[in-house]
């Protein structure tokens, strides 16, 4: 009997064991699927190849809707191209803008900004002729770019600077120049309170510009997010997306309340932050080699959806609200060096 007793209590044991280790095997393959199913969320179709030097860094990529142009800047090229989004191929390569980061485009005058950091000029491109037509100097780094279309402004941060230069659309010129005490990040304009936001990353602020006056009229701190450097905005659920490059956060910040109200952990190397008003979706861009993807559930709700694995040194990206579509430059592939502009559709989440 007592051999009969020790013999179950054996087997019992041996079948505890057994399931022990089928449940933890399930749990690592349920976490490994989670995890793998990330790059789902995004799936390559396709690819552009670019005409300019292989191996060098990419920035800023914004899309002319109603022309189906992207238009994407080559930093280290001193390049900018415009493709066709229909053909997929370059139509025009614009030449001699040293140390090109952003683009933003003024569509009511019919031209496109550049800010060129190794000359520190605004360069300004006339969109019907499809032509460089002036370079307006600027102090130190020109980067971010955002218009007022109102006010018929276009707002530049020279972030070396620790300034925003405020462009007239209509005479291209520098008509005042904002200094503040910390470097400048991305600024955004936003048509419902009809105000400029601007990262002061140094200090972990949003600054609010008013077009009207070109006068601060506050600074907003942003919690636990630090170095604030990428933006986008939410503006009809009064929503900024903030990419906080010293800690690898993504903020979701109230423009109502002028508080965050949300944190979610991002891939390093976070930098350009967009956001698609039509799917509520935010994807940053990450040196490390991935896109971190968030849903945004309603104003006051959002969850992560996962990183998804791209060439390293992608950090920049754009969306096409018409497609969904999401484009994202490369400078290498498989640590081989490249020139191309990668294609994603979205898949959807579960």
């Amino acid at each position: 009997m007592k051999r009969f007793l020790l013999v179950v209590s054996v087997g019992l044991l041996l079948l505890s064991v057994v399931l022990l280790f089928a449940y933890e095997s399930r749990r690592n393959n349920s976490s490994n699927q989670g995890s793998g199913s990330a790059p789902q969320l995004l799936k390559q179709v396709g690819s552009i190849e670019l005409p300019g030097p292989k191996g060098k860094r990419f920035d800023y990529l914004t899309i002319d809707v109603s022309r189906h142009l992207l238009f994407s800047t080559h930093l280290g090229a001193g390049l900018l191209y415009a493709i066709d989004l229909r053909t997929k191929k370059v139509v025009k390569t614009f030449k001699n803008l040293p140390g090109i980061e952003g683009i933003e485009l003024a569509p009511d005058v019919k031209k496109a900004y550049t800010s060129n950091w190794q000359e520190n000029k605004i360069g300004v491109i006339d969109l019907q002729q499809m032509k460089l037509i002036k370079k307006i100097p600027t102090e130190s780094k020109p980067d971010g770019i955002a218009y007022a279309a109102p006010f018929h402004k276009i707002y530049v941060s020279d972030e070396r600077a620790k300034a925003e230069a405020v462009v007239d659309v209509t005479k291209d010129e520098v008509i005042t120049t904002l200094h503040f005490d910390s470097e400048t990040g991305n600024p955004r304009y936003d048509p419902v309170s009809k105000r400029i936001y601007i990262n002061l990353q140094d200090k972990n602020v949003i600054a609010e510009i008013d077009p009207a006056t070109d006068r601060e009229v506050a600074e907003h701190p942003v919690g636990r997010c630090k170095g604030n450097h990428g933006m986008a905005l939410d503006s009809e659920h009064r929503l900024a997306f903030l990419s906080c490059e010293e800690n690898d956060l993504m903020t979701v910040f109230s423009l109502d309340t002028n508080q965050p109200i949300a944190y979610f952990p991002q891939t390093k190397g976070g930098d350009v932050i967009a956001f698609d008003p039509g799917l509520k979706r935010i994807y940053v861009a990450c040196y490390d080699g991935a896109i971190s993807v968030f849903q945004e559930d309603d104003a006051t709700h959002f969850h992560k959806l996962g990183d998804v694995p791209v060439q390293k040194k992608v950090h920049s990206l754009a969306i096409d609200p018409e497609t969904h579509r999401v484009y994202a430059p490369e400078q290498e592939e498989n640590g081989a060096a490249a020139a191309k502009i990668a294609i994603f559709e979205v898949v959807p989440s579960s």
